[in-house]
């Protein structure tokens, strides 16, 4: 199908302080198919011990007419994490909520990634992780890691590519992001801790969308 989408990352660090900015949105066909969709996830917060840990989350989505927002702000003395929640259509606001999830941890979406590399300490033994997400509360914040076999890295190497300094993983969110049926990424981590390539797995219309990172 071709180009199916642009994806804009940015990860900007001030001091002990962060910001991770995503911007996703469809091009030419994919466009059409989807009524333009497009994400933005923004991720503020702090650094500790070289581990980034999130004090404000954003997520927008939108399709034709529809607009949501999620804003999550995280209270790490009382380990409590807000959630509000806003939907509109036509730009008229429709839902309205607050909650307190009733899981705590440091982590949303964009900073888990990040830390990968760190939580992580044995790269090439095979095991699955469970770790909590703000973002992933479909499944009470549960995201699983799966490192792979050694019989399976030939398929992750021609999938993602290959090089001396790669880890592979398969993070799976348990839940549709982009479309996807249940958030399966499967990376190429460098030596840097940060994602070389990336495959989202069955995106509804698409198959599978790849990621590069630009050096």
């Amino acid at each position: 199908m071709g180009k199916v989408g642009v994806a804009k990352a940015l990860l900007e660090i001030k001091g002990n302080t962060y910001t991770i900015d995503i911007e996703l949105s469809t091009t030419g066909m994919a466009k059409f198919l989807t009524q333009g969709r497009t994400e933005h996830h923004i991720s503020k917060g702090h650094i500790r011990n070289n581990m980034l840990i999130s004090d404000f989350y954003s997520v927008e989505k939108s399709h034709g007419k529809v607009q949501v927002k999620k804003f999550y702000t995280f209270d790490h003395k009382n380990k409590k994490i807000a959630k509000e929640f806003k939907k509109y259509k036509s730009k008229k606001e429709i839902r309205h909520e607050t909650e307190i999830l009733e899981f705590y941890t440091q982590d949303d979406l964009l900073t888990l990634y990040f830390n990968l590399d760190q939580k992580v300490k044995d790269k090439n033994k095979a095991y699955t992780y469970r770790f909590k997400t703000v973002g992933a509360e479909g499944q009470e914040g549960k995201v699983s890691l799966k490192i792979p076999k050694a019989k399976y890295l030939k398929k992750y190497k021609k999938i993602l590519g290959e090089d001396k300094g790669f880890w592979y993983a398969t993070v799976i969110i348990h839940q549709k992001i982009f479309s996807s049926k249940e958030g399966q990424l499967m990376l190429a981590i460098d030596q840097d801790g940060i994602t070389n390539q990336a495959v989202l797995k069955d995106v509804i219309f698409f198959g599978d969308i790849r990621a590069v990172r630009i050096k």
